[in-house]
């Protein structure tokens, strides 16, 4: 239970209330001394204006190491994904790691308590599994752990270089192979980890896996990149 002199909530502000929270989540707010749960504990104070944490439903911790490297000149989208390729070529699970860490760490110093990892950088250079099938993986969930980040790791399916085209070069990092194999590997995530699915875009999965992908999800969070670039939206309607 925490008492605080004023609330923001729903863009109005509410004076004297005790918030109560269970798992991370608030489950009640009211005004002081009347919530069942100030009868069992002594609320915590706390100070100022108090908002809940914010959620980042869509992140791409290794992209941090971009920041700053992808607008030199007149840069374009098609000039920051080969930056952003490159890099993606040269992460391990100790490094992927320590980014995440350093990532979430500063989410949680901007108010951020939850994230969603739109994750989809799997395995080894030349598309080999680790040895562990979901290192990368692993890799983002230990990081949030010790930073202290809520996590839902979003895995991210990906079998198509583009339509019609197979996965190359660092894509290879990205796939599974096919979208049976993705969802075999996903089922070995280990269950204390939240896990969410996705597809990566229309373009990385062939429209007769998608029904896969979507079977596989069960009742857990879908998320997809729907239209991430004109060009992209061009060749979707081609196609």
């Amino acid at each position: 239970m925490y008492r605080c002199d004023a609330a923001l909530i729903d863009g109005e502000v509410r004076r004297d209330v005790d918030i109560g929270c269970a798992a991370g989540l608030i489950t009640s707010i009211e005004p002081f001394g009347s919530a069942p749960e100030s009868n069992s504990a002594t609320p915590e104070r706390l100070r100022g204006l108090i908002v809940p944490g914010f959620a980042d439903a869509h992140s791409h911790i290794f992209h941090r190491a971009l920041r700053g490297r992808t607008h030199c000149g007149e840069g374009s989208f098609w000039t920051w994904r080969d930056r952003m390729y490159d890099l993606a070529g040269r992460l391990d699970p100790d490094s992927f790691r320590e980014l995440a860490f350093a990532a979430y760490l500063e989410l949680l110093c901007a108010g951020y308590t939850a994230v969603g990892e739109f994750h989809y950088l799997h395995h080894q250079p030349g598309g080999r599994r680790y040895d562990e099938p979901n290192a990368m993986g692993l890799a983002v969930s230990a990081a949030a752990a010790t930073a202290g980040i809520d996590l839902t790791l979003v895995d991210i399916a990906y079998l198509a270089g583009g339509f019609g085209a197979p996965v190359g070069g660092v894509q290879r990092r990205f796939s599974d192979g096919s979208a049976q194999a993705w969802a075999e590997r996903v089922h070995t995530l280990p269950s204390e980890i939240r896990v969410g699915v996705g597809i990566h875009s229309v373009r990385a999965v062939p429209a007769q896996d998608l029904p896969l992908v979507a079977a596989a999800a069960g009742d857990r969070m879908l998320h997809v990149h729907l239209s991430e670039q004109p060009a992209e939206n061009a060749d979707c309607l081609a196609a």
